[in-house]
């Protein structure tokens, strides 16, 4: 009897400490990206790491151009192959997207990119990989054998010159109108958010087509479906 309550607290504790660090999401993965996969439908952005962009270019270690964005996303792809991924959720994104740690037989996945070279620390969210992004300085890994832009000052260099243009176009506030007309990136569906709803804080209305509404009939009126959340 003793063993079997000592089993149970054990069980117990770990209920609880999964319940704390979030929902947990696994299977097979499909990479998108450097930082973003996709299990079950759900796109997963890897929580406190930033990797090279797509179309980004960068360096080696003769100054010759390659495509780091490219190399990242085959870096994570080999890593992750055909294994399980277990993702804990940390937050969900202004993209609708679930950011989380993941791992793979055990190991971080995030820490492992980050220790590869292949994503830098993300510290705007968080401090916790920097010590693999020093390790990957130290070593010249990935990235650091030549020369980059950060990813983040580089998605910045590319829409700066669409910046006057969206400041332009950008909704308008009324004083008294607070429902958020969002149109998601993922199919453009027209979403409306209400105060108080789980997405409503982090949902920005910036973009051409979105609007602030009044009501929710008025939101609806114009095509819009309510939120989920």
């Amino acid at each position: 009897m003793l063993w079997a309550a000592v089993a149970l607290a054990f069980a117990r504790a770990g209920d609880q400490a999964a319940a704390a660090t979030g929902s947990v999401i696994s299977g097979q993965a499909s990479v998108i990206d450097g930082d973003t996969i996709e299990i079950h439908g759900v796109k997963i952005r890897l929580f406190g790491i930033d990797a090279p962009e797509g179309r980004q270019v960068c360096q080696d270690s003769m100054g010759r151009d390659y495509r780091c964005g490219q190399r990242a996303a085959l870096a994570l792809s080999n890593k992750i192959g055909r294994h399980t991924v277990s993702c804990v959720e940390r937050d969900v994104d202004r993209y609708h997207r679930v950011v989380a740690v993941c791992s793979v037989a055990g190991q971080d996945v995030n820490g492992w990119m980050v220790r590869r070279g292949w994503a830098i620390a993300y510290r705007y969210y968080s401090e916790d990989y920097v010590p693999q992004e020093e390790a990957a300085v130290a070593a010249r890994d990935g990235v650091w054998a030549g020369s980059f832009t950060r990813p983040d000052e580089w998605r910045h260099s590319k829409m700066s010159h669409v910046t006057v243009a969206r400041q332009q176009a950008a909704p308008v506030k009324p004083s008294s109108c607070l429902i958020k007309g969002n149109i998601s990136y993922n199919g453009g569906q027209k979403i409306y958010h209400v105060p108080g709803g789980k997405y409503y804080d982090r949902t920005r209305i910036n973009r051409p087509g979105e609007r602030w509404f009044c009501s929710e009939a008025d939101a609806q009126a114009a095509g819009w479906r309510r939120s989920m959340e």
